[in-house]
């Protein structure tokens, strides 16, 4: 007779952080689930944990109290580290702690937040002194600094250029102080009749940002993409597809079809068709050799909140388009909903990146390790093109294959993109 796993908790035991990815080396606190005190079955979500991949549910498979909490929302435990610790109500865990030290403290236990420390004030710099008006020329001083013109108009006016502020350099009183003097008895009703000089508006907005904490996710994008952008030596080929027939097949695809397919599950399935022909585009450089994929995983990559997931197609080669529609529709859905798996996002032989329902002509895109190659599909657009000395307008679409020159050469990208061609211009050689 089978015998029921005893899951009950008879001393404390660490909860580490789980390997959730082939390429995580720690997972943030994205939320917990549950407190120290709370009682805990071996199948309760304690926690959420964010990954280079995706947000993930954390279960601790024991049964008994949460004693302890290694660290706080948002902050990250390395691969293996303690998350949290589950015993006896009021049991010693110490010893636990105290053999994860290794020469180091251990991860302290989150304490209430601190009341944050008013800012430091800046001392108030003294205030810049105000700029000298110009004062006019006191009535004495016959050496008056005013350029000949403006003498001249003021003798015609009747004014007296010693009551006039220059605007000049030095004082100086220059032509336009003339012309917009008033008498300071006459100012009222020169304000009436005389529209006001412009003023700029006041500016009263003031200076800020916002500092947004890197998450998990992004920081690994950025890291390794960065890695394959400055170590794999990208080149680029671009081809132009009439999608004509594609347009018409889909429509008649989708009359019978149990699944919507769309045009990125068709090139999904012309890309996993092309890289049968062309083996060596589904390959991986591992430094001393390289490896040539027998089967074809096609990953499509899907913008999230938090940066971006490649979901998988695996074996995209031997499935049917509507079978492909299904898997792609139902895995873009769990990335988007944060419920996908790392069987899921991992495992890629070659990418897609399709930017064309986001209205883009075409762009280039950085190889996803550990792929050799990463396809951008741009948008659809209806083109007038010169066929046979006419001008006829045709439905083209642009791609954009990125490759990494220390395993794919030219000649061998060229050829996997006129294959590619031939199966999206006449999708029913897809079907056969």
């Amino acid at each position: 007779m089978a015998l029921k796993k005893d899951t009950t908790t008879v001393m404390a035991e660490a909860i580490r952080m789980p390997l959730l990815s082939d390429t995580m080396k720690e997972g943030v606190i994205a939320e917990w689930h549950k407190k120290v005190g709370d009682t805990v079955k071996s199948d309760d979500v304690i926690a959420e944990v964010e990954t280079d991949k995706a947000t993930m549910e954390v279960m601790p498979y024991v049964d008994g109290t949460l004693l302890y909490i290694g660290v706080e929302k948002g902050k990250g435990v390395p691969v293996n580290g303690i998350m949290a610790i589950i015993g006896k109500p009021g049991e010693d865990f110490q010893s636990i702690l105290d053999s994860e030290k290794g020469g180091g403290d251990a991860p302290a236990a989150p304490q209430p937040e601190a009341a944050a420390a008013p800012a430091p004030q800046q001392a108030a710099a003294p205030a810049a002194p105000e700029k000298a008006e110009a004062q006019p020329a006191p009535a004495g001083d016959d050496r008056i600094k005013a350029s000949p013109l403006a003498k001249k108009l003021a003798e015609e006016k009747g004014v007296d250029i010693h009551n006039i502020k220059g605007s000049g350099d030095n004082g100086r009183i220059i032509k336009r102080d003339v012309d917009g003097y008033v008498p300071a008895a006459a100012a009222p009703a020169a304000a009436q009749s005389k529209a006001p000089a412009y003023q700029a508006p006041a500016v009263s907005g003031t200076e800020g940002h916002t500092d947004i904490p890197v998450t998990q996710m992004r920081r690994i994008i950025a890291q390794r993409l960065a890695e394959s952008k400055f170590s794999a030596p990208h080149f680029y080929l671009r081809i132009t597809v009439n999608m004509d027939n594609a347009i018409e097949s889909r429509k008649a695809i989708n009359a019978v079809s149990p699944e919507k397919v769309s045009f990125n599950d068709m090139v999904i399935k012309a890309c996993a068709m092309a890289l049968r022909s062309h083996p060596a585009v589904n390959s991986s450089w591992l430094g001393d050799v390289i490896r040539q994929n027998h089967h074809i995983h096609i990953g499509t990559a899907v913008a999230v909140d938090e940066g971006l997931i490649v979901p998988v197609v695996k074996f995209a080669d031997q499935k049917g388009l509507a079978q492909i529609a299904q898997e792609a529709g139902t895995l873009i859905d769990k990335a988007r909903t944060k419920k996908i798996q790392p069987h899921e996002f991992t495992g890629n032989t070659f990418t897609i990146s399709n930017l064309g329902m986001m209205d883009i002509d075409e762009f280039t895109a950085i190889i996803n390790p550990p792929d050799s190659c990463i396809l951008a599909v741009g948008k659809i657009a209806a083109t007038p093109v010169v066929e046979n000395g006419n001008v006829v307008v045709r439905n083209l679409m642009k791609l954009t294959l990125s490759c990494d020159h220390r395993v794919v050469d030219g000649a061998v990208g060229s050829r996997f993109l006129q294959t590619l061609k031939t199966y999206l211009e006449n999708p029913v050689t897809m079907l056969v």
